[in-house]
């Protein structure tokens, strides 16, 4: 019997069954074969018992990873989610509070417009209502008054006629002072008639006049040539025949003025004041109402100002970051006549460069959004099935770009990387297309292919040791 030593390279061992396969060598002894095919099948069911055990903690990192990232990517959706309501409820509360303020404002304003425009009313009013009675008391007293001195002139001044036309041999001239007095009485009622019924005042008063004067003269005369009477006498009944008619046709004249609407002094005197205060408080509102315009004009500055700060940032950003979406958004600008490169323009144009409708959103970032949905959908659902490879595919697909087509190729150099990728993990079944992507520059397709060619060899192998 040859003697083989135990410390023969494997492969070695490998290559005589690959020549000998059917061991028809003289020299080949049964139970060393036995021995080192229980030896191949052992080192096998350990290799398979690895690559498993391997496998399920893939599996389960893979699984650990996508359910992290899962919880990490909506534990961030929530928190931008939140963030975004609470700055939300701060815009909205803000809002609100200005709106308080601004309808407070507004609300005392009007109240302190109501309160000065009813203290106003309500003071001339009173004025109003002092006026009227300051004219009814003025004008009862002025009435008895001045028929107080009528009365008076006629109690002094008749008896002094009475005295000059007494004549004991014709006793009717007594009734010569009341025909004198008596006149100018009978046209001052008359004056007063006119007054009351609107009619022509003059004539009367003319007759007042002359009456009063011809009964002043009497008594003057009579002063002047009767002893009896004396002079003094006569000067007082003349003033007497004069003041009393004077008098009571001053006041008729006044009654008639103010059943004219003719305005007196002090109505004249009171519509001054009040046009005054009419022109001040004209004048105070214009200002006012030219401060709120200015105010107004300000604030519409500011904010076109920031208008156009916003703008300028924006267009600088745009041209900066996305300088091909803005040569596109420029000439649609031009050729529309717009002002500047607003939020419809600058949409249409980012959909003509990258084909979505959002602005942000490209074709990358749709492909890495489906892909880490669809990683999160698979962990979810146990994974999509029980292949770990297929599994491991499916996890990094999308990563590194799309997939090629079924006729992927690779080179010799490519697959020698991957056969030394298998060495240091020490099992084939161990490969995987991500970490022959890390290792080898390719897609996702092409590792597959080097995947399947390292582990077709490992298995041939294998059974020609069995």
């Amino acid at each position: 019997m040859t003697a083989v030593s135990l410390e023969k390279p494997f492969d070695d061992l490998a290559d005589e069954q690959l020549a000998d396969p059917a061991g028809t060598e003289p020299d080949t002894d049964p139970g060393l074969s036995s021995y080192v095919t229980a030896q191949a099948n052992a080192k096998a069911a350990e290799i398979r018992a690895r690559s498993e055990a391997k496998v399920r903690e893939i599996k389960a990192q893979a699984e650990g990873d996508a359910l992290r990232a899962a919880a990490e990517a909506d534990a961030e959706k929530q928190r931008i989610a939140n963030r975004r309501a609470a700055m939300k409820l701060e815009q909205d509360e803000a809002a609100h509070e200005r709106r308080i303020a601004e309808q407070q404002a507004a609300k005392a304003k009007a109240d302190a417009e109501k309160a000065r425009t009813d203290k106003a009313a309500a003071d001339q009013e009173q004025a109003e209502a002092d006026r009227v009675a300051e004219e009814q008391r003025s004008e009862t007293t002025w009435k008895w008054a001045a028929r107080g001195i009528y009365a008076a002139g006629m109690a002094l001044a008749a008896p002094i006629q009475f005295l000059a036309f007494w004549d004991p041999e014709r006793k009717f001239m007594v009734s010569a002072p009341i025909l004198l007095e008596g006149l100018a009485l009978a046209l001052a009622a008359g004056a007063a008639w006119a007054v009351a019924t609107r009619r022509d005042v003059l004539p009367f008063r003319i007759g007042i006049v002359i009456a009063a004067m011809i009964a002043a003269g009497i008594n003057l005369w009579h002063g002047l040539t009767d002893e009896t009477i004396g002079l003094n006498a006569g000067i007082i009944g003349g003033i007497a025949s004069l003041a009393g008619p004077c008098v009571l046709m001053a006041y008729e004249h006044g009654l008639a003025q103010k059943r004219d609407g003719i305005p007196s002094f002090r109505e004249r005197r009171d519509a001054e004041k009040r046009a005054k205060a009419e022109q001040a408080e004209a004048a105070r509102k214009a200002e006012e109402k030219r401060l709120g315009e200015e105010q107004r004009a300000a604030e519409r500055k500011a904010a076109d100002e920031a208008k156009v700060a916003e703008q300028t940032r924006q267009d600088t950003d745009r041209q900066q970051h996305h300088p091909d979406v803005w040569a596109v958004a420029e000439m649609m600008r031009s050729a529309q006549g717009a002002a500047v490169v607003d939020t419809r323009i600058w949409a249409a144009a980012w959909k003509v460069v990258h084909g979505t409708d959002k602005p942000g959103e490209t074709a990358d970032t749709e492909a890495l959004a489906r892909a880490a949905a669809a990683r999160v959908k698979a962990a979810r659902e146990g994974l999509l099935g029980e292949d770990p490879e297929e599994l491991l595919a499916q996890a990094g697909k999308g990563l590194y770009g799309l997939d090629g087509g079924a006729d992927d190729t690779f080179t010799e150099e490519q697959l020698d990387l991957v056969r030394e990728l298998a060495a240091e993990l020490g099992d084939a079944a161990l490969l995987s297309t991500g970490n022959i992507r890390k290792r080898v520059t390719c897609r996702t397709a092409t590792a597959g292919l080097l995947r399947d060619t390292v582990q077709a060899e490992w298995a041939a192998s294998v059974g020609s040791l069995t």
